[in-house]
């Protein structure tokens, strides 16, 4: 990642491609791999919640107390971006930034020392099918990264997708794409904070 290079890696939903946030040229490339539209938003992934948080101190206290509810795990989370931080990742909307916490357990918990976040997308051709394997990332692909890290079969069901910008200011959220956490289980941790699963 320090020298822009571009990874295949293993998460807690699906296998990924990570690249360092702020160099064009690896977003390029990432984005060329997967034949993604440039300026189309990506996640910043952080491999520990601590430090995501630090990384946006603007956060409002609602927010982040939400975000500490419902992380790590399969979510990738809409939050405000007023400092227009990772602009490569949000595309044409840089007051908006998705943010992932993979859960780090098994074979995935090694990643729990990469204390740098990545600019993170699906190992797939884009629309195409999500990777549970290595073997179900395209060839050309596996090809044209620097690194690829096997963790063998992952669960294969890809990040729930949740708007929380209206959640600091009036305590709203949507789900806008439902995958490995399910919409109950949101409504307990944010509608019902310190109800148990």
């Amino acid at each position: 990642m320090r020298v822009h290079g571009v990874a295949v890696f293993p998460a807690d939903t699906v296998y990924g491609l990570a690249c360092t946030p702020d160099a064009p040229e690896a977003v390029d490339r990432l984005y060329g791999l997967k034949g993604r539209v440039i300026g189309k938003p990506s996640a910043v992934m952080f491999f520990d919640l601590g430090l995501a948080l630090e990384a946006l101190p603007e956060l409002g206290e609602s927010t982040r107390a939400a975000l500490e509810r419902v992380l790590p795990g399969g979510l990738t989370v809409l939050v405000e971006n007023p400092a227009g931080r990772f602009p490569l990742a949000s595309g044409s909307d840089a007051g908006t930034l998705g943010l992932r916490v993979p859960s780090l357990s098994g074979d995935l918990a090694p990643l729990a020392e990469v204390r740098q976040p990545v600019l993170q997308s699906s190992a797939n051709h884009a629309g195409g099918p999500d990777p549970r394997r290595i073997e179900d990332v395209d060839g050309d692909i596996r090809r044209g990264v620097d690194l690829v890290l096997d963790a063998g079969q992952l669960p294969g069901t890809p990040s729930t997708v949740v708007d929380l910008r209206a959640y600091e200011e009036r305590g709203e959220w949507s789900v806008i794409r439902e995958g490995a956490v399910s919409f109950e289980q949101l409504a307990r941790r944010l509608d019902r904070p310190g109800c148990d699963e």
